[in-house]
């Protein structure tokens, strides 16, 4: 069966990017190593995924000035990300200790609870809950 293994997100850097996904949000490092562009020019193939989950997000360095504009923008200002978690107030009350910018207040839609952030980057998230998880 086939699955989602990986998004790309274009980052600015990679080392501050996974600081912000390991060390802010905990997420695992899965891969760090060295690679090329499709032009030959080095690269590293960074993934980053949430503590057992299977999909996890390619951290890919702006290459360009088009990739370089897409930066913090990769939805045209929309939530283009979704982090799930059970148990949502724990994790929004450690992701505001952390420094995490959040855009809104959590609150609680027909879907569950929900608090949009910004990443390192500057993308719109929705870290969601269930309903019941306050």
């Amino acid at each position: 069966m086939a699955y989602l293994q990986l998004t790309a997100l274009v980052v600015d850097d990679y080392d501050e990017a996974i600081g912000f996904f390991v060390d802010t949000l905990g997420f695992d490092l899965v891969k760090d190593s060295a690679a090329h562009t499709d032009g030959g020019r080095p690269k590293r193939w960074v993934v980053v995924r949430p503590a057992g989950a299977e999909t996890g997000i390619l951290l890919a360095r702006a290459d360009g000035e088009r990739q370089v504009a897409a930066v913090g923008d990769q939805h045209a200002g929309r939530v283009g990300f979704f982090l799930w978690d059970a148990d949502f107030e724990n994790r929004y009350a450690h992701m505001r200790a952390a420094g995490v910018e959040f855009l809104t207040e959590p609150r609680t839609e027909a879907y569950g609870r929900v608090v949009v952030f910004r990443d390192i980057s500057g993308n719109h998230w929705d870290l969601l809950g269930p309903a019941d998880s306050g």
